[in-house]
């Protein structure tokens, strides 16, 4: 048998990116740990698939069935309310249903957080992490942050927290997109996804801050005309490698998150993973701070120059 094609020049630049990482982190006095992953709790994000898995233990062992984890943050959040202060977890995660050419199955990120930050602060950090990656390569990029409200006037002329559902559907006619059991927040990810996205340089990061409320995920949002959700996202070129927030830490406002997203769920005919009751019993805990994650894949796309996640991985889902 012959032997298979690897890119061992990719593996090392891999082990090379997660020395950086951690002597990133080490220099800053974060923390690194690990979290399960098998839980008796799953992801509740509609548009996020869990994989299920079953323990054939003794019964007092726990639930038997068991999800893998989406993201490590649910027990980060555990660990920051017991006050272990900043922390970061490298590490693999799991999607059901997430295989192409930029997605694969399993993958890894980095997550981390940071006690007394704001999402802006950290997504300031995050900058600094990926232009060190970067400079391994000798990639130099340019920067441009700015408001979600600012990215859409700016580049398909909308305001996306006062438009009509027509003026969002506008600058979208000529994909002839069927509208039936779309609502304004379907509208504004088509845009972003669609327009806004690709247009984005090669040669910049891209952070866009303050999204609108309706998609706090696990955000805090900031009153005021309109309201907004304090997270950002980060692009290089046309491709989004990290999503942080100001993080939430009202566990009754965040059970009502929880229990829409279950609503959704089952609407759509989706399995509904329990929730995390360990998570909301600790978030009156959870200290002010700033949490964010990176897919450490995409990262590696952008500092290989490559636009499929299989070329930064030793086997693909499809040779796994």
């Amino acid at each position: 048998m012959s032997a298979e094609c690897i890119d061992l020049a990719m593996l090392r630049l891999r082990a090379q990116l997660n020395a950086m990482i951690r002597a990133f982190f080490a220099g800053r006095d974060v923390l690194e740990v690990e979290t399960p992953v098998l839980s008796a709790a799953g992801n509740t994000e509609p548009n996020i698939e869990s994989f299920q898995a079953r323990f054939t233990g003794h019964v007092d062992a726990g639930p038997a069935m068991r999800w893998l984890r989406t993201s490590p943050e649910y027990p980060l959040k555990r660990l920051l309310a017991a006050g272990i202060g900043d922390c970061y977890e490298l590490g693999r995660v799991f999607r059901n249903g997430e295989a192409g050419g930029r997605h694969n199955p399993e993958f890894t990120m980095l997550e981390w957080y940071r006690v007394g930050w704001d999402h802006r602060r950290l997504a300031a950090e995050t900058v600094a992490l990926v232009r060190q990656a970067l400079a391994m390569v000798g990639r130099e990029l340019s920067l441009q942050e700015l408001s979600y409200r600012q990215l859409f006037l700016e580049t398909v002329q909308v305001d996306p927290f006062s438009a009509s559902i027509p003026q969002l559907r506008a600058p979208l006619a000529e994909l002839s997109i069927d509208p039936a059991g779309l609502g304004r927040d379907d509208w504004l990810d088509l845009l972003m996804t669609h327009r806004i996205q690709p247009a984005f340089p090669a040669d910049r990061i891209t952070v866009v801050h303050d999204w609108p409320a309706s998609q706090c995920a696990l955000a805090r949002i900031r009153a005021g005309d309109p309201p907004v959700a304090e997270r950002f996202e980060m692009y290089l070129g046309v491709y989004e490698v990290a999503n942080g927030y100001h993080e939430l830490n009202d566990a009754a406002e965040q059970r009502q998150r929880f229990e829409r997203d279950q609503r959704v769920r089952a609407a759509r005919n989706l399995p509904s993973p329990p929730l995390d009751e360990r998570l909301l019993m600790a978030l009156s805990g959870l200290p002010d701070c700033a949490g964010v994650a990176v897919g450490v894949d995409r990262l590696l796309m952008a500092m290989r120059g490559t636009t499929r996640i299989a070329d930064v991985l030793a086997f693909d889902f499809a040779r796994a």
